[in-house]
């Protein structure tokens, strides 16, 4: 073969090696590691995804593979069909000063963010863990940024609700659990403790210095108003509180969501009028089986139904859907109107090697959400 067709055929070869490559990179697998399109696993766990300007970003915990306090700081990556993701890098890094509150070695969980149509700013919020202090401090912060990369200017972070009732707790209610002392209970769980948890005993408990905030959500509803959705009150019970028009505070108003049910990771979407609420138990990194909510207001009532997940990860494990086929909710994104449940299957031992979980959202014919399998997106 003369020397220019071997040429020739080199090319052809590594064009197609090229194009094969690039096939691979945009076909995600459930239950199998995703890559970027620098060959490297996606490091972006307990996120979200934002859509701007024709591209899609996602955000989420940059993990290390050992160990769970954050090294490095939240992570973004960039799409234009949300298949073939770019790693733009650390869009809020952690800070050198010893002492700040985003101190390398604190625990930045479960980053949303979300972009202002009034401030033309993009903000995020997180469920932040102070340096040392293991999930002792249980608050909520704030960064913002100019640009959907970052970086990012961290703000603060806080308690949430310091020194206000649930907006809809009446006097009565107020006084029952001002009645009550979390200090007496050393032994949870008794029927005699759980009554104390649903008057309000750890609302009571946290009152002057602010509610906790651990696993975390941001909604923006149809008219713009933003609500921060966490699991509170040593993840017990959800609350709902709004957020001011810049998505930079909170304006005071909030309730409670199935006190004393045990509920985390929370997602919500809203279909035809109706605010569907999709949580996990609380067992650690171990998966369990989810929870679902929903009513007509934001502010409630809201009622429990059976969890939305049937079938089994036929792809992966044969997880069975009482386990959430192996994962854990963190958000609940839109794609051309249609809803995605995103999650992540935990992997204790190597965090920055848990898997990622995209499943379309169905909706039957009464209008209830249903979550099957499927093995690519």
């Amino acid at each position: 073969m003369k020397k220019s067709q071997w040429m020739a055929s080199f090319v052809l070869c590594c064009m197609a090696l090229f194009s094969s490559a690039q096939t691979q990179a945009q076909e995600l697998v459930n239950g199998q590691l995703w890559m970027d399109t620098d060959g490297k696993h996606i490091n972006a766990h307990g996120g979200n995804i934002l859509q701007y300007d024709g591209t899609y970003y996602w955000y989420g915990e940059n993990r290390p593979d050992r160990g769970f306090t954050t090294e490095e700081g939240v992570g973004v990556y960039s799409s234009a069909d949300m298949k073939t993701w770019k790693n733009e890098g650390i869009a809020l890094a952690v800070s050198q000063e010893r002492g700040h509150d985003i101190e390398r070695g604190c625990i930045m969980e479960r980053p949303k963010v979300v972009y202002n149509k009034k401030t033309k700013k993009f903000v995020m919020l997180f469920h932040l863990e102070l340096k040392g202090r293991g999930y002792e401090a249980a608050r909520v912060a704030f960064a913002q940024s100019d640009s959907p990369t970052g970086p990012f200017r961290f703000i603060r972070s806080t308690r949430v609700n310091a020194g206000k009732w649930p907006f809809d707790m009446n006097k009565q209610a107020q006084k029952a659990a001002q009645g009550t002392d979390a200090s007496k209970w050393k032994d949870w769980w008794t029927p005699e403790w759980r009554k104390e948890v649903e008057k309000g005993m750890y609302l009571w408990r946290d009152f002057e210095g602010g509610q906790m905030s651990r696993d975390m959500t941001v909604f923006i509803d149809d008219d713009g108003k933003a609500y921060h959705i966490t699991s509170s009150q040593e993840n017990l019970t959800l609350l709902v509180s709004e957020l001011t028009d810049d998505f930079l505070d909170f304006t005071g108003k909030f309730n409670m969501v199935a006190p004393g049910g045990q509920n985390e990771a929370p997602c919500m979407v809203k279909h035809n009028g109706t605010y569907w609420l999709i949580c996990s138990g609380c067992t650690g990194w171990a998966p369990n089986e989810a929870r679902m909510f929903s009513a007509k207001n934001i502010w409630g009532p809201w009622k429990q139904w059976p969890s939305p997940f049937v079938g089994k990860a036929t792809g992966y494990h044969d997880m069975p859907a009482n386990k959430t086929f192996g994962a854990q909710g963190t958000f609940i994104y839109q794609k051309e109107g249609k809803p995605f449940f995103m999650a992540d299957i935990w992997n204790d031992r190597h965090l920055s090697q848990s898997l990622h979980l995209w499943l379309p959202i169905e909706f039957d014919g009464n209008g209830t959400p249903v979550i099957k399998w499927v093995d690519k997106l």
